[in-house]
């Protein structure tokens, strides 16, 4: 079994077959790569800490399980936000582009009850985000068997689901909590940001409302936002999907941790019958 999700040799990351997705077995799911994209993006050096607080991923084409480069640069600088652009390519090919906004961190004094984690938010509803009561925990979950991709290994295997609600082969609405079995690059610890986006982009997988044999339902982007990173290794992702008759489709998660709610996602669908 493979340690990671990536190794590092020079200045390429060789993807291992932890990363291979339900739609392609040569192809990615795009949370590996979405969350290789992060970790270039919050390694950019900075005068003090900062925070992504939101990231866009625009997927151009499938990506190979195969060597890859991650390239990032600041393309408009500033003291308290900047924006940055990363490209994930394949030496010949931009595969996913990125840009995300970065945030100055500093120490306020908030009322109480206003933050994610804070009694308003973890009592009853969520003055910002989501509203409800926070999901049930982890500990609360049950796995449930992944959609019938035909492939021992993949990212189905290298993910860690715990359902409160819905499950993979109920079509409907989901909240699933996730963490990664396998650390993202070998010879690393997986940071908060690295957690979060390679579990967002399951949303669509976990909320799906169509039969994964007949039709496909595959994002062409992913917006993550976060108003904090979160805490411990577990992620929530409350999903809904709603796909259209004319082949469009969306995708809305809520994304929690055991504290409360952390941010949101969103994508952008491609629904088509298998057959056409």
């Amino acid at each position: 079994m493979d340690a990671a999700f990536y190794t590092r040799r020079g200045g390429l990351y060789e993807s291992s077959e932890l990363t291979r997705g339900p739609w392609d077995p040569g192809s990615q799911h795009a949370g590996p790569p979405a969350a290789l994209l992060g970790r270039e993006i919050e390694r950019m050096p900075s005068e003090g800490p900062r925070q992504v607080g939101r990231v866009t991923f625009e997927i151009l084409r499938p990506v190979p399980i195969a060597p890859l480069s991650v390239e990032a640069e600041v393309v408009r600088p500033g003291r308290r936000v900047e924006l940055i652009e990363a490209v994930l390519s394949d030496g010949e090919r931009a595969l996913i582009r990125a840009t995300a906004w970065r945030l100055r961190e500093a120490e306020l004094d908030l009322p109480v009850g206003v933050t994610s984690a804070g009694s308003q938010a973890a009592g009853g509803r969520s003055a910002t985000l989501s509203p409800g009561s926070r999901p049930p925990g982890p500990d609360q979950g049950e796995p449930a068997p992944f959609f019938p991709t035909g492939e021992e290994v993949g990212y189905h295997t290298a993910m860690d689901y715990r359902f409160v609600a819905g499950d993979f082969l109920a079509p409907g609405p989901a909240t699933v909590w996730m963490r990664p079995r396998h650390p993202l690059v070998a010879g690393e610890e997986t940071t908060p940001l690295e957690r979060v986006l390679l579990a967002a982009d399951s949303g669509n997988g976990v909320s799906a409302t169509l039969d994964f044999e007949r039709f496909v339902f595959i994002n062409v982007d992913l917006t993550v936002h976060l108003n904090r990173l979160p805490s411990g290794e577990w992620v929530c992702l409350d999903s809904v999907t709603i796909p259209e008759r004319n082949g469009v489709g969306l995708t809305d998660t809520a994304l929690h941790d055991e504290l409360g709610p952390i941010g949101r996602a969103a994508q952008t669908l491609l629904v088509a019958d298998r057959s056409a």
